[in-house]
């Protein structure tokens, strides 16, 4: 359901009513006699009665519509006078629902035929929603019992543990005697469940106004519930029973208090301020006897002493004892002697006798009789005072599981309700997001419904959410529906075939609407779909005539192909690169082989760094051509037409010869083309006794043998060999063999092999092959989207270099923006294959870096109170970090990325209540919806700048240095 602005709240609570079938038959199958509509004359009515309709109409697109979302303005235009203000629809969602059942309500009253108006027991949604209870108690020494009606039941969460222990204390009030008297007389309350709805809908009060600071505020303390509750323990059929329990219960507390005070005791033991254990007070004492005296610090460090165990006390005997405090007169007296001569003569007084000062508390005199009597009964005293701790605990938790298992009583397991949706709300008392988890029968799983987003949930996901305790979400609202309900569901095996015949049996106004509303969207997308055929229609005639490479795309100069000049072989988009030095080592290596042998292509080879690949190729040239020397090479072709003389800077000139194809410089120094022109290389005797065809099968073989030794290498942090080549990547991902070989086909095709016979040969006879190919044997389509996918890797690779080189020279602005792009097209190769696109873990910790680093930027721009700073800081936030957060949060969001949006949520949220300027304020309001509203709808970010697509070494060299650097936490700038 779209977010139309700060409604979030009610696509919330009507998906969870949307997915109640019974509800869902109700809403669809309502209709007045026209009678009814004719003789209605209350304002409100005829207000509860067009919103009826448009709900109507809202849950028939939400069954049969063809589009990703619905919109609900229609319906949420009714709502508008339903609240004081625009604020309080989001903030009182409590009074929202209330009030949405109350039209309801009186909407289906109009269509009840009772004698009554005030008779609404035959109200269809009374039946499902309302139920009642009797309340029995004591006030003022009477006694007293009334029913009442309750839809929605409040409960407190201050307090309590699980759900449970807040129907416990919302149903019984605690009993306090009266004042002092000559009776004693209990107030005190007891409300029991008459009669059960089949929705039975809890509302957790987790908002209070807190009267310090004079605004409302967030509970949020963690409070438990189950997938299923049994309300038997709440009946009044079962009061009887359940209060004999209580008594039981609370006896069994009674006496786990007496024993936590015993408890209590022993922790706590002694009558001063600070009180310790007992037993660690006992050991204390223990270790102190059994300690024997030991000789005063300032003795010992005049006297070297016998090495002593590690922690032990020192011991020395008498004699030590009296020696020692000779040395200290002496030594006191030999320093005297030098400071102050005059004194030398009187006698030395000490303040303290040495015999007596111990590094370590000890008994001065003990005889070994009183020492083995006193460790005696210490230990005894320490063995028994920890039996009696452990007795007490044991005790303790053997009272509270009897208290756990009171309820366990098959007889009270005999209504259960299920939980049907948890109504979630993440944020502040005045600002947040809503959304809700609702169990789906049919797919036995959660489905998450935020806004136009509904994911799968796993029960985990549920609880973490919905709890509390860990972060600002909890649940403020949960639904259960009754036994009956439950398996009315599950009877739904096929929700989408169910789905359908509630479509076919709505009336024929509905079915109209909602094929009226489809085919405007079957209308928009035709329309759509011609609009882009002559965009791309007009790009290609544009691309036809324009031969410069396109700086925006990772396509490259359109080259010819066998079918015809204008075509481009897919191979060739990603052979184009830039005349590096890789390009030139590399054609001289080939130049200087065709000129003068193997010898002469290792010498030129081994000056050329970039070219290390094709090092190994020339070697294994040496290995396989053992005769070369003896048979010599085949002299170079003459040129039957031109011959050109191509300068390739810091090599020379080399002959070229230029026929009516054309020749591209560029391509032809391209690392695909390098692979090819070595391989034809290899080829040439083949070539010379066999002919052109068998010359062409073996630099094939030759080339996609490279290929996949490439493919089968181990990745490392700092090499992706899907960098340097198309057919790499293909290898890799176990793409067909026919697009494999029709791709490596292509590149021995290509009209840029015109520069010798041999080549020209060889070239010719590729491209007979694949004229020969026909659609059935390769299926274009297929081959297509397989050079697309390569197209945008590449895409996201540039993006995520480029995105890492930014971050590390703290440009955080322009790197977020790539990484987000990185991260979300690599989202679409990933869900293809592991193999298809670049670490996901790698750009999700960057883009969450670039967030955090942008969010305390704007927070300190934000908190400056100028002008200029705070609207810098509000651009950062309107522009990048609430588009980036939201597209995180609408994916499969990881707990790294939960924590970080927690985390920036968090700084903003903590601003309120602070004083500040109004304008602050204000722009605050403004704000924190926005950022706490997960919806992505209308989320736009803005695109990253357009770069150049780079060589497929150039990549590799940029990956490379980009990685060595964040291994080593040092900034690395690449050309």
């Amino acid at each position: 359901m779209k977010n139309i602005g700060n409604t979030c709240w009610f696509s919330a609570v009507i998906q969870s009513l949307f997915q109640l079938p019974e509800f869902r038959r109700l809403v669809l199958g309502y209709s007045l006699p026209q009678s009814v509509l004719e003789n209605c004359q209350s304002r409100s009515k005829k207000r509860n009665i067009a919103f009826m309709q448009e709900l109507q109409c809202l849950f028939a697109l939400m069954l049969g519509t063809v589009h990703k979302y619905v919109d609900p303005t229609r319906a949420l235009e009714l709502l508008k006078g339903a609240f004081r203000s625009p604020d309080e629809q989001q903030q009182d969602v409590s009074e929202f629902t209330h009030k949405l059942l109350d039209w309801l309500e009186d909407a289906f009253q109009l269509a009840v035929n009772v004698n009554s108006p005030q008779d609404k027991s035959e109200n269809p949604m009374v039946q499902l929603f309302y139920g009642t209870f009797l309340t029995e108690g004591i006030h003022e020494g009477k006694t007293f019992s009334k029913i009442e009606t309750f839809g929605q039941y409040p409960l407190q969460v201050n307090g309590y543990k699980n759900l449970n222990e807040c129907l416990e204390g919302a149903l019984v009030e605690g009993e306090t005697e009266s004042p002092p008297s000559n009776q004693s007389v209990k107030y005190g309350q007891e409300r029991w469940f008459t009669k059960l709805p089949p929705v039975l809908t809890f509302e957790l009060s987790r908002f209070e106004f807190n009267q310090s600071l004079g605004q409302p505020e967030k509970i949020h303390s963690k409070l438990e519930f189950s997938r299923v509750i049994y309300m038997d323990r709440f009946l009044y059929s079962n009061k009887e029973l359940i209060q004999s329990k209580r008594e039981e219960i609370k006896k069994l507390k009674g006496q786990i208090a007496l024993l936590q005070q015993k408890l209590e005791r022993y922790m706590k033991y002694g009558s001063g301020a600070d009180r310790f254990p007992l037993a660690d007070m006992l050991l204390y004492v223990l270790q102190f006897a059994s300690t024997k005296p030991a000789v005063a610090s300032c003795a010992q460090s005049l006297v070297t002493p016998e090495p002593q165990a590690k922690g032990s006390p020192p011991v020395h005997s008498r004699g030590e004892v009296t020696q020692a405090t000779e040395n200290v007169q002496d030594a006191v007296e030999d320093a005297a002697a030098i400071s102050h001569p005059e004194l030398v003569s009187r006698p030395l007084q000490l303040p303290w006798d040495p015999v007596e000062t111990t590094d370590y508390p000890a008994p001065h005199v003990v005889s070994e009789d009183e020492i083995s009597l006193v460790m005696t009964c210490l230990q005894r005293w320490k063995d028994e005072v920890e039996q009696d701790i452990q007795g007490l605990r044991n005790s303790i938790a053997l009272l509270a599981q009897s208290v756990e298992l009171m309820y366990a009583d098959p007889s009270l397991h005999q209504v259960p309700y299920h939980l049907h949706a948890v109504l979630v709300h993440e944020g502040q008392a005045n600002a947040g997001h809503y959304w809700a988890y609702i169990y789906n029968q049919p797919r036995k799983s959660w489905l998450k419904y935020n806004d136009i987003s509904v994911t799968e949930a796993s029960w985990e996901e549920v609880e973490r959410d919905s709890f509390g305790g860990l972060k600002n979400a909890s649940a403020y609202c949960l639904m259960y529906i009754s036994e009956a309900l439950f398996h009315l569901a599950a009877a739904d095996e096929d929700s989408s075939e169910h789905f359908q015949q509630e479509v076919e049996a709505l009336s024929m106004d509905l079915q109209h609407y909602v094929q009226e509303s489809n085919w405007r969207l079957e209308r928009e997308v035709a329309e759509w779909e011609e609009e882009q055929s002559c965009k791309m229609a007009q790009m290609e005639q544009s691309e036809s005539s324009v031969e410069s490479q396109d700086l925006s795309s990772d396509s490259g100069q359109e080259l010819s192909s066998p079918c015809g000049h204008g075509a481009c072989p897919l191979s060739s988009e990603h052979a184009m690169i830039t005349k590096d030095q890789t390009a030139q080592a590399i054609a001289n290596t080939a130049d200087a082989y065709e000129k003068n042998g193997v010898e002469a292509a290792l010498k030129e080879s081994k000056e050329a760094e970039p070219a290390k690949d094709f090092l190994g190729e020339a070697n294994l040239i040496a290995q396989a051509d053992e005769q070369q020397d003896a048979m010599g090479l085949a002299p170079p072709a003459q040129p039957s037409s031109q011959v050109s003389e191509v300068e390739i800077p810091s090599v020379g000139k080399i002959l070229v010869r230029s026929d009516a194809d054309g020749y591209n410089e560029e391509v032809m120094l391209s690392p695909a083309m390098q692979g090819v022109i070595l391989a034809i290389a290899k080829a040439r005797q083949t070539f010379d006794r066999d002919g052109s065809e068998a010359g062409l099968v073996k630099a094939f073989r030759e080339e996609y043998s490279r290929l996949y030794q490439l493919s089968q290498e181990s990745p490392t942090p700092q090499n992706d060999p899907r960098l340097q080549h198309v057919l790499v990547y293909l290898l890799q991902n176990e793409a067909p063999k026919q697009v494999v070989e029709r791709t490596l086909l292509e590149q021995f095709a290509d009209r840029n092999l015109s520069f010798d016979e041999r080549s020209i040969r060889i070239m010719k006879v590729a491209r007979a092959k694949l004229k020969d190919i026909g659609p059935d044997e390769v299926n274009m389509d297929e081959y297509k989207k397989w050079h697309e996918d390569y197209s945008l890797f590449r895409k996201v690779s540039v993006y995520l270099l480029t995105g890492l080189e930014l971050y590390q020279n703290e440009k955080y602005c322009e790197a977020l923006t790539y990484l987000v792009y990185a991260y979300q097209n690599n989202m679409t190769l990933l869900m293809k294959g592991p193999s298809r696109g670049v670490d996901e873990a790698l750009i999700a910790l960057y883009r969450r870096k670039c967030l955090l680093k942008l969010n305390d930027a704007a927070a300190t721009l934000f908190e400056s109170c100028h002008e200029v700073h705070v609207a810098e800081g509000m651009n950062h936030l309107d522009e990048l970090i609430i588009p980036c957060m939201h597209l995180i949060i609408s994916s499969d969001i990881s707990k790294d990325d939960l924590d970080a949006i927690e985390v920036m949520r968090s700084r903003w949220c903590s601003y309120l209540g602070k004083d500040m300027d109004e304008d602050l304020q204000l722009k605050l309001g403004e704000l924190l919806p926005r950022l706490l509203d997960c919806s992505a709808e209308g989320v736009v970010l803005k695109e990253p700048p357009k770069i150049r697509p780079n060589s497929p070494y150039d990549l590799c060299s940029r990956f490379a240095a980009v990685m060595e650097s964040i291994h080593r936490a040092s900034t690395v700038t690449v050309s």
